[in-house]
């Protein structure tokens, strides 16, 4: 069971240091955060697993504003996230820059875990395993089944929004997403201590993607505990 805490960008190195030193997680799960850039040092130092909220596709470029794997990897960042619905939906995203940067990720020997998720339009409209058969398949052409990718589904409609997928569709989510890439499927969609247990003891569901509810050690420690129920 993997309990990944995406902070977003909350948390500079000095907030990082106080959250390290308060957060306990329970034996028996595994733990990733990924904080911003500017706290990646941070968060190594205080001995969590890091991983970066993106990572570029080259080694090293004209790419302003980005990091690469070998940048990451000095740091002791061991892997990273791509292709979260803010980054698709704010600064471009597409399904070929989620596959080369994942490509490129796990060549370097970086873990990834790849977001795919349907917004409400797509979902009301009956297209949900369109969009899901879509973004994964172009993750499984660029890398196939690779022991260092997991995969977040996250529903757009849920993230940030207080809205949660129910345990059944985010059953049949990951059923279906693994019935095309089998790989562990993490569940991201505001996911807090009150319905972690309930939808981390759905089959298919391998662990969580949080957002909002890891910035709290009290939380997040709540919610690596549920994984255990």
């Amino acid at each position: 069971m993997l309990i990944a805490a995406n902070w977003k960008m909350f948390k500079g190195p000095a907030e990082t240091r106080e959250v390290a030193a308060a957060f306990q997680p329970p034996e028996g799960i595994d733990v990733v955060i990924a904080p911003p850039y500017v706290s990646l040092a941070a968060a190594v130092e205080s001995g969590f697993t890091v991983y970066a909220q993106n990572v570029h596709w080259a080694r090293e470029g004209a790419y302003t504003g980005e990091v690469s794997p070998p940048m990451l990897q000095e740091l002791g960042v061991v892997g990273a996230i791509v292709g979260h619905s803010e980054r698709r939906q704010y600064f471009g995203e597409s399904d070929e820059t989620v596959a080369r940067r994942t490509l490129a990720a796990l060549e370097a020997g970086l873990g990834v875990i790849a977001c795919v998720g349907e917004s409400q339009e797509e979902r009301e409209s009956g297209q949900t395993e369109l969009v899901l058969r879509l973004q994964v398949e172009a993750i499984k052409d660029a890398v196939g089944s690779h022991d260092d990718l997991v995969i977040a589904y996250e529903p757009v409609w849920a993230i940030g929004t207080g809205m949660t997928a129910t345990p059944e569709l985010a059953h049949e989510a990951h059923a279906f997403i693994k019935s095309i890439l089998d790989v562990p499927v993490l569940y991201g969609g505001s996911v807090k201590p009150e319905n972690a247990a309930e939808l981390l003891g759905q089959g298919h569901v391998g662990g969580a993607l949080v957002g909002g509810a890891s910035l709290d050690p009290d939380s997040l420690a709540a919610i690596c505990r549920a994984g255990l129920s």
